[in-house]
């Protein structure tokens, strides 16, 4: 036993202490990071589907079918949403629409039979509990839930966070920030009390907002502990690459959660967030062209306007305003004019993208484009003739854009021109195999010596000091917000809602795609940023705006901040009565 503990002085003697920490903690950190992910995913995904009934639809037999959407499709097919089983009443026959004030309306959507409402037809009509509805001659009727009954159903429905506490896993993660901070210190030649403050200010403010939270009575956190995941790390590199940028991190990051916040307050009332829209639509187009005249061009891309010495991206803001337009355009029912105007929207910021030459932002808007368009259309016939049209238009833009078209000329072929255009993807990959599977340590990586390693590359970054472990965590944590949006969007309240929360995951799935694949030369490098992980204060912030319209979707109760909760007046009362 002595000569043990004298063999192990001596091993310390020899190795600076930072170093020996650095050796346990390489195998510590993937181990939490398992936690936390494991943790947050048991809860996002493997909730019970539970429906929000908000009204009852009395038949002539007498039953009374659950309305559970605020946008509910009546008709005979078994894809509508309350479906009536009369050959009078059409496959899609009329749409009952909630609004955020309790108020509802009905609207025919083109049915053969018409709707009447207590015997007056109609195309459509504010409606109110206890009217009569008649679908092609069937009449029903409009009943409310009770107050007794909407206690008791949010009383049965399952409690976000019951199972799996999120304090206690924002206490694994506080302990991977806390070893983070202190490796990263140790290891660091200069900026150490940078480091140290930056973590703490990260601390303070994921642990706010949680107790805030709960002051709103949200038991949900798991889709903000992703996102403070994915932020410790970009902040890790950060540290690494350049302390002296962690405190503009920090800022880009309280901004973004500002930002998180007042979309999550706006989003509680449909009206409100829908007047927005107008706002938003000029809001996004302003934002390009201020970016075509004032915009200063980067790597071929006319994408940054600088500001007293401070540089943002106009485009990453105009996500934001992308989804609120298209959302709340399409929210209502679907008509033709509704889906021409998103076109043009849609064809204007792409139009403005591709003057810039910011093609990697243009293809993501595109994506959340198609994503919205097929949600409302349902046709892949519709799809595929956008898809075939833009293919074209991309033809034409490789031909006029040469920078681009030499892109794609060092896509596939890096290695042939290690020293020129294919400079940063063969590094980067040289980088990903000598970190490994568990990393060299954070702060100990040669990557960062190469331009653009923090934003474009910060994946090959996360590789080399981390390990290949943590750097397949980092995209796991999107795919599982991603998956979380698509297992919540067939129980939507709203398809306000659904459409924003989609459109959300869908660019943050696009953009981890674009990020990572053009990295390893699997598709053509982009300059696009992974989210909440990459160097830079304008994706910050886009990408915790976007958290906002995936929170809202969140159908577990007590999580989302889209519905209002019942007072804890009523919930007595209710239990009282039950």
């Amino acid at each position: 036993m002595n000569q043990f503990f004298e063999l192990l002085s001596r091993l310390t003697e020899q190795v600076p202490a930072g170093d020996l920490l650095n050796a346990v903690l390489r195998y510590v950190f993937p181990v939490l990071a398992l936690v936390i992910l494991g943790r947050c995913a048991r809860s996002l995904l493997l909730f019970h589907k539970e429906a929000e009934i908000w009204a009852w639809l009395s038949t002539p037999a007498g039953d009374h079918l659950p309305v559970t959407h605020w946008e509910t499709l009546l008709g005979r097919a078994k894809t509508c949403d309350v479906v009536l089983d009369y050959p009078t009443v059409s496959r899609s026959h009329a749409v009952l629409t909630r609004y955020d004030d309790g108020s509802w309306t009905i609207s025919d959507v083109g049915s053969k039979g018409g709707i009447q409402v207590n015997g007056v037809a109609t195309a459509m009509e504010v409606v109110s509990y206890g009217d009569k509805i008649s679908l092609g001659g069937v009449e029903f009727t409009l009943e409310p839930i009770t107050k007794k009954q909407e206690v008791i159903q949010a009383s049965v429905r399952t409690l976000a966070g019951d199972t799996i506490r999120p304090a206690f896993t924002l206490f694994f993660l506080t302990l991977f920030q806390i070893l983070t901070a202190i490796n990263l210190t140790l290891g660091a030649e200069e900026g150490g009390n940078l480091i140290l403050r930056g973590f703490l200010i990260l601390m303070a403010v994921e642990w706010g907002l949680f107790f805030f939270m709960r002051i709103l009575r949200r038991t949900g956190f798991e889709v903000e502990i992703i996102a403070f995941f994915l932020c410790t790390l970009g902040l890790a590199v950060i540290a690494s690459d350049a302390p002296g940028e962690i405190t503009k991190q920090l800022v880009s990051m309280g901004a973004g959660i500002a930002v998180f916040l007042f979309l999550c307050w706006s989003l509680r009332d449909l009206e409100r967030a829908k007047k927005f829209r107008y706002l938003a639509a000029v809001g996004g187009v302003g934002l390009l062209l201020i970016n075509l005249v004032f915009g200063v061009e980067q790597y071929g891309a006319k994408n940054w306007i600088y500001i007293g010495g401070v540089s943002f991206q106009p485009s990453e803001l105009v996500k934001l305003c992308f989804i609120f337009v298209g959302a709340s355009t399409l929210q209502r029912i679907m008509t033709r004019r509704n889906m021409f105007l998103f076109i043009a929207y849609s064809a204007l910021i792409c139009g403005c993208l591709v003057l810039l030459s910011d093609f990697g932002t243009a293809l993501i808007f595109f994506v959340a484009f198609l994503v919205i368009a097929y949600m409302r259309s349902g046709s892949f016939a519709t799809i595929a003739l956008i898809v075939t049209a833009t293919g074209f238009g991309g033809v034409l833009a490789l031909r006029f854009k040469p920078y681009i078209l030499n892109r794609f000329s060092a896509w596939g072929h890096v290695w042939e021109d290690a020293l020129d255009t294919g400079y940063q993807q063969t590094r980067s990959m040289m980088c990903i195999a000598s970190g490994g599977l568990f990393g060299l340590g954070a702060g100990r990586g040669w990557l960062k010596y190469v331009a653009a390693s923090d934003t474009d590359l910060v994946f090959a970054f996360v590789s080399e000091e981390w390990g290949l472990l943590m750097a397949i965590f980092m995209i796991l944590a999107v795919v599982c917000l991603a998956a979380f949006v698509a297992k919540s969007a067939s129980m939507g309240r709203s398809s306000f809602y659904t459409i924003g929360a989609c459109a959300a995951g869908a660019i943050l799935l696009i953009q981890t795609m674009l990020n990572v694949f053009g990295t390893v030369d699997l598709l053509p490098l982009t300059g696009v940023t992974f989210p909440f992980v990459s160097n830079g204060g304008s994706s910050m912030i886009a990408c915790w705006g976007l958290l906002a319209f995936i929170k809202a979707a969140d159908t577990r109760q007590n999580a989302s901040v889209a519905v209002k909760l019942p007072s804890k007046r009523d919930v007595e009362e209710g239990g009282d009565e039950a």
